[in-house]
């Protein structure tokens, strides 16, 4: 695709990026077909290759409207574009200069202003763990659709006290601590079982992927360069063989450190190397199934695997989890339609777009129901979440579900 950038993009970097971006576009429409917003609403401009032609239009010096923002606003940013582009087109790249730019140029009424700053500071805030549990006390009265998105307490166990010569960073994130607890202590109790010890760096927080998507980039990058300073002197010393995620939402952005910081003089080196360093737990799986494999009883019945986009979109991480899990002994069955397909949640989505969200949600979970499976599990925070507010299956990590086979040593 051919572009002619206007002088106001012309010679700068994010111009240049965008530019080679577009120049690898064909055209040809195969990310239309995998496109959720588009299977769900119909409309090219709902759809990659449509935002593409709209974010050329604002590069080229046209200016964009309120609907080129929406239009921009309703993409999941699932990346299911990417893992059908035939020529390699990183969308996720684009849409996030293509937001920028728009943002700057289209102002927002007032309550989507508010909305998207409660959500991009409430989120990240230190306050969100009490509000958390101030609303999971009042959960039988709250609304339906509150309801949803406040998960029953949990109570996360115990955190295992060995030390082991193999050590990981593990990134404990901003909501999950309080909306689910049991991912981070069940992480680090089935890597303890494999002789591997969890370590966190208490000063790191939200991977910076909430306000990045909110189009508060300078706020994102500003959380990265946080946790990069947190986890740096573990890194630094070579305490540590790999940054673990288990929240696939976050190892998608910090396994980007590296590109969104390559400008930075202080930040891109190091940057680099945390991306590098950046692991799913499930890229762990391989080295965990001998250690674990005589102490698993898994249970019985069909658990439905719902693998996130950020895992096997974002990450390119594909097959990893029911395989091994297979080699456990756990019967984990993906759904046989649409296994490809975003369930709606990414992130803040299913607040600032419910109705595509919850569409989306019930079109995903009636695949997986077909299963006819005893629970449901998945990667991701937000999508264990928004799953459970459509089914009365447990939705769980499946980490949880390995440890909780796990017998006593």
């Amino acid at each position: 695709m051919q572009t002619h950038l206007s002088p106001e993009f012309a010679g700068t970097a994010e111009g240049a990026e965008a530019e080679a971006i577009l120049r690898k576009c064909v055209h040809c429409g195969f990310c239309t077909a995998t496109c959720p917003t588009y299977q769900v609403l119909g409309d090219e401009l709902d759809g990659p290759r449509g935002r593409i032609y709209l974010i050329k239009q604002v590069l080229e010096g046209e200016a964009p409207t309120q609907k080129t923002q929406l239009h921009l606003d309703r993409c999941l940013t699932c990346r299911n574009c990417e893992s059908t582009c035939p020529s390699g087109v990183q969308y996720g790249h684009l849409v996030d200069i293509g937001r920028r730019i728009v943002e700057e140029k289209v102002p927002r009424g007032a309550g989507s202003r508010a909305l998207r700053w409660s959500l991009g500071e409430g989120l990240t805030s230190s306050a969100f763990g009490p509000a958390m549990k101030l609303g999971q006390a009042v959960r039988g009265l709250l609304p339906s659709a509150l309801k949803a998105k406040v998960p029953a307490r949990q109570d996360a166990g115990r955190w295992p006290t060995r030390t082991h010569a193999r050590k990981v960073l593990m990134l404990a994130g901003c909501v999950q601590p309080s909306m689910a607890p049991n991912i981070n202590s069940a992480t680090a109790r089935v890597l303890d079982a494999a002789g591997v010890q969890a370590v966190v760096a208490p000063e790191a927080g939200c991977c910076g992927a909430v306000k990045f998507h909110l189009n508060d980039q300078a706020g994102g990058l500003a959380q990265m360069r946080r946790n990069i300073d947190a986890w740096w002197p573990f890194v630094g010393r070579g305490d540590v063989e790999a940054i673990v995620m288990n929240a696939s939402g976050c190892g998608v952005t910090v396994r980007e450190y590296g590109h969104h910081l390559r400008h930075d003089p202080a930040y891109a080196d190091k940057a680099r190397r945390i991306s590098e360093l950046t692991r799913d737990l499930s890229e762990l799986l391989p080295d965990l199934v001998p250690a674990l494999r005589s102490r698993v009883r898994p249970p019985q019945g069909v658990l439905a695997y719902h693998p996130p986009c950020t895992l096997q979109h974002g990450q390119k991480l594909r097959g990893g989890v029911e395989t091994h899990l297979q080699q456990l002994g756990f019967t984990v069955r993906v759904a046989t339609n649409e296994a490809h397909l975003c369930c709606g949640s990414a992130g803040t989505y299913s607040v600032l777009h419910p109705d595509i969200a919850t569409g989306l949600r019930d079109r995903k979970l009636g695949h997986l129901q077909a299963l006819e499976p005893v629970g449901v599990i998945s990667a991701n925070i937000g999508c264990i979440t928004h799953l459970q507010g459509g089914t009365g299956l447990p939705v769980r990590h499946w980490v949880e579900v390995l440890d909780a086979a796990l017998a006593p040593a």
